[in-house]
């Protein structure tokens, strides 16, 4: 496969999949032509693309400098948004209305770039080079496939908080937004149907493991609180020091087509589209949305409210008042 799949014209490719074998980092390509990314997930245009014959019958996988070579032959679009998020806190529907759009092209956790931020974790000596991989795998899903698009943006795992400085350096003038709500209502919901990052081991080596502690002793109402207070405390530097756009789940969908819309490039005539979006359930489309705040907090016991208190309330708080002094200056401003 590697003579075959090497080198060559990579329009219409998407990396899939990075993976290491024998200490040297691989992609998995799939052929997506002018398949837009409009699935909640970018796994699920995966599993879409994955099933026309020609995908069952060819595969492509390149080393890294494959990569390189196709960021230098055709570069493609660099990031216009990066959002960050807290999990369980709408960043879903801000894709979904995002990708509505046919000029944008959304990437929704795309396991490929998830991996390459992570690679120092399982390769030291990957540090170096992390910054170039990034960036060449950025201009690959930043390719124009289908003609009209304009420009990409990026919704991240909650994890990926963490690899926000590496980001910023890479994209200095690209904005960077934190989506967050109420922590109770985040732990309530990772206690009921877990995230990857709510069970100790699964994700894999990051920056949320709980170096020399006892996650075995932990309880998973304190591993669970602990985590998503960790991810609001990165999310609280990265507003509070880098530059960060505070956003809460209680202001969807409507600060899409309002305060932000100058950093997503949206006018008034985008709006009827991204509010029809907005009535359907993110991650079930073909079902009504129905908010669930209210529901959550009667589900949590004193127990999980004393918990959330300890461990993430804080920094919680500190987004709030963030995100309320620019709420102010962007009314003063529009009036």
């Amino acid at each position: 496969m590697e003579s075959m799949n090497s080198h060559g014209d990579l329009h219409g490719w998407l990396p899939v999949r990075a993976w290491q074998r024998d200490g040297e980092w691989r992609l998995d390509w799939c052929w997506f032509g002018e398949q837009r990314l409009t699935r909640p997930f970018f796994r699920d245009d995966v599993d879409l693309a994955l099933r026309l014959p020609f995908n069952q019958a060819f595969r492509r996988e390149t080393g890294l400098d494959v990569l390189l070579d196709w960021q230098i032959s055709s570069p493609g679009f660099a990031p216009s948004v990066l959002i960050f998020h807290a999990s369980r806190c709408g960043s879903t529907l801000m894709a979904q209305m995002l990708a509505s759009l046919e000029r944008h092209v959304v990437l929704s956790e795309p396991p490929p770039l998830d991996s390459l931020l992570r690679a120092h974790f399982h390769d030291p000596a990957a540090s170096s080079q992390q910054p170039a991989w990034i960036a060449a795998l950025m201009s690959a899903y930043g390719q124009r496939r289908c003609g009209g698009e304009q420009r990409l943006m990026v919704k991240l795992d909650a994890w990926n908080v963490f690899e926000a400085p590496l980001l910023r350096d890479l994209y200095p003038n690209t904005p960077r937004i934190f989506l967050y709500r109420d922590p109770l209502e985040i732990v309530v919901s990772q206690l009921r149907q877990p995230g990857m990052h709510r069970v100790p081991g699964l994700l894999g080596p990051s920056a949320l493991d709980f170096a020399g502690e006892d996650i075995a002793a932990m309880s998973p109402l304190e591993y669970t609180s602990r985590t998503i207070g960790r991810i609001l405390e990165q999310g609280l530097e990265l507003c509070r020091a880098q530059g960060g756009i505070p956003v809460n789940y209680n202001e969807l969908p409507d600060a899409l087509w309002d305060r932000l819309a100058p950093v997503f490039g949206l006018g008034e005539a985008d709006t009827p589209k991204l509010r029809d979006i907005a009535a359907f359930d993110a991650k079930q489309p073909a079902m009504w949305f129905s908010a669930d705040s209210q529901r959550k907090r009667d589900e949590a016991s004193g127990e999980v409210r004393a918990a959330v208190e300890r461990w993430a309330d804080d920094s919680y708080e500190g987004l709030e008042r963030i995100r309320c002094i620019e709420q102010t200056l962007h009314t003063e401003v529009r009036n």
